[in-house]
């Protein structure tokens, strides 16, 4: 991990763990659509990253504390990505970016997202971070548990969000 940086400015610091274009998608792809796995990450990324590029950036995230990589139980030879609080505290950051992108870049075909986001405010912010925790953390959350077995037509945050994260299909060139 770096630790000369070129100014104090915590914004300079911040683009200098994620300045690269990579680095934001891979944590997109593990916090909207639960891609865990190096392989999922590699073949099912919308924009086609190489695999030594997400070797490099996976090592980058943990070096940084975002991520951490364990073994996983279902497949001895698979490894799995999980977020840490720091990778799920840049939520907020990524939901402000799809709101600023729903604003001002119409091209993007992702406006279910926006509009979700933008619906549930923080209380789905709130609902979607703990859902994380849970997820990555393994963090217990009985009162959660317990509201999910009793209200089975609830449907998650983690839900709502991916269900609207599909991209809407490419527009025909002519």
């Amino acid at each position: 991990m770096r630790t000369d940086h070129r100014s104090e400015c915590v914004i300079n610091q911040t683009i200098e763990v994620f300045g690269d274009k990579w680095s934001l998608l891979v944590i997109r792809d593990i916090i909207f659509v639960n891609r865990r796995h190096f392989r999922e990450l590699l073949t099912k990324s919308m924009e086609g990253i190489a695999s030594n590029i997400l070797a490099d950036r996976l090592q980058k995230l943990i070096e940084h504390g975002i991520i951490v990589k364990s073994d996983d139980a279902s497949h001895k030879q698979k490894v799995i990505y999980s977020l840490t609080e720091k990778g799920i505290g840049l939520l907020p950051l990524l939901m402000e970016m799809v709101m600023w992108g729903h604003r001002y870049l119409p091209d993007a075909t992702v406006k279910g997202l926006a509009r979700v986001l933008e619906e549930g405010g923080p209380k789905l912010l709130a609902e979607f971070m703990a859902e994380l925790r849970e997820t990555h953390l393994r963090a217990s959350n009985a009162k959660t548990t317990a509201r999910r077995t009793t209200n089975s037509k609830h449907i998650s945050a983690m839900q709502r969000i991916r269900a609207a994260y599909e991209p809407a299909p490419a527009r025909k060139k002519r």
